[in-house]
């Protein structure tokens, strides 16, 4: 075994097959990211809101765990693929550790790894295309402040922090449309919120009012 194992370290270590490397990396980057966030975050929301046999519940944080870790893997190996067979059309000598890719391979390539891996309309997606909308948003905000098309947000050149305006209309249309229009929000968020607001109106007893949140 060692001698396989110092054999692999070689190769590694030589430069060769680089591009080959990064893209099984980046397979095994993909899930083992999707695990670290999944997992824990599955677990707690299935034991916190879903009723059921154990046996089921472990069923559903292991499916979820793997989706998640599984679409992470393919969209980091299709966008790495494409943006590299891109590079190596336009420069022979392209980089995959090293070169600047063009900005139009990335958006094209992102965008074609984004249809084909989370274009599947199911929970585990929506909640990562929601996840990523939200920091898209902030982030061109805040690309917007720097290029000086929307006011400055660095307070020690006489700017304004505009995070406090933009946490009060996020949590204001949040709970506009819990109470109102419940049903165009996503399940989780409904049920989290559920939790918070109206089950924390019920209870019978010491039991449900301090140690637990409702009879079963």
């Amino acid at each position: 075994m060692q001698p396989l194992i110092a054999a692999v370290n070689q190769l590694l270590a030589s430069g060769r097959y680089v591009e080959y490397f990064a893209l099984i990396k980046s397979l095994r980057n993909g899930i083992a990211y999707g695990v670290k966030i999944r997992f824990p975050h599955a677990l707690v929301m299935t034991f916190l809101f879903k009723d059921g046999l154990l046996k089921d519940k472990l069923k559903y944080i292991l499916k979820a765990t793997m989706q998640h870790a599984t679409n992470l893997a393919k969209f980091s190996f299709i966008y790495k693929s494409l943006t590299m067979i891109n590079g190596k059309m336009n420069n022979p000598k392209f980089s995959i550790q090293h070169s600047r890719k063009q900005s139009w391979s990335v958006v094209v390539s992102a965008a074609i790894a984004g249809y084909l891996v989370f274009g599947d309309n199911n929970p585990i997606n929506t909640q990562i295309n929601m996840y990523l909308l939200s920091r898209t948003i902030f982030g061109f905000a805040r690309l917007l402040s720097d290029k000086g098309y929307l006011p400055s947000r660095d307070i020690s050149t006489g700017g304004r922090d505009y995070f406090p305006l933009f946490a009060a209309c996020v949590w204001g249309c949040a709970l506009w449309l819990f109470e109102f229009h419940r049903h165009t929000l996503q399940n989780s968020l409904q049920a989290s919120m559920t939790y918070l607001y109206e089950d924390s109106n019920v209870w019978h007893d010491i039991w449900d009012f301090l140690v637990y949140n409702k009879r079963h």
